[in-house]
């Protein structure tokens, strides 16, 4: 229980520590971060429920006001803005990629990739881009066109995020909470 405690906390931060990298502001108000590699690692190397604690956490810190988002944003206002369907799909973003990991038979890097682009990137842009085409006044097809700009960032995370889970397990066997 203990453990499990620390991996949410520390998975918490690390995201946060992600919102450190410098955003790229697009169109349309939503930052291309480093913030949804953490999502996708909380996923991949956590497993499904421990991966979306840690993102929920981190979500509550945000809400109570910790400036906890790329560019130092945090408070109840950030879930008003064009991010809020990210925001809201973090956590089964995070989820997803998980339950992808725990239930597949492939090597691990490619499992984590796959959970990845499955999690990170599909479940999160169901979430996104209708929160996008509501709060941005768009539609559909509009949102999406925006937030296609943040494909080709998101599937270079996702390969990392299947990286960094593969040489964790290498280095640290049944570090990987996901596949243990």
């Amino acid at each position: 229980m203990e453990r499990n405690l620390t991996h949410i906390a520390l998975f918490a931060a690390l995201i946060a520590i992600l919102g450190l990298v410098p955003k790229i502001d697009l169109a349309g108000g939503v930052p291309i971060t480093a913030q949804s590699l953490g999502i996708m690692l909380c996923g991949t190397v956590l497993g499904a429920k421990r991966g979306a604690l840690a993102v929920l956490l981190f979500l509550a810190l945000v809400a109570l006001g910790l400036p906890l988002l790329s560019g130092g944003r945090g408070g109840l206002g950030v879930f008003t803005g064009p991010s809020v369907g990210y925001l809201v799909g973090f956590p089964l973003a995070a989820f997803t990629a998980g339950w992808v990991v725990e239930r597949t038979t492939l090597p691990l890097g490619i499992a984590a990739t796959a959970g990845a682009v499955i999690g990170g990137i599909g479940v999160l842009y169901i979430f996104g881009i209708p929160g996008m085409a509501l709060v941005l006044g768009k539609s559909l097809s509009e949102a999406a066109f925006l937030g296609m700009a943040f494909l080709p960032g998101d599937l270079i995370k996702s390969v990392l995020a299947g990286l960094i889970t593969r040489a964790l397990a290498q280095m640290r066997p049944g570090s990987v909470l996901s596949r243990a």
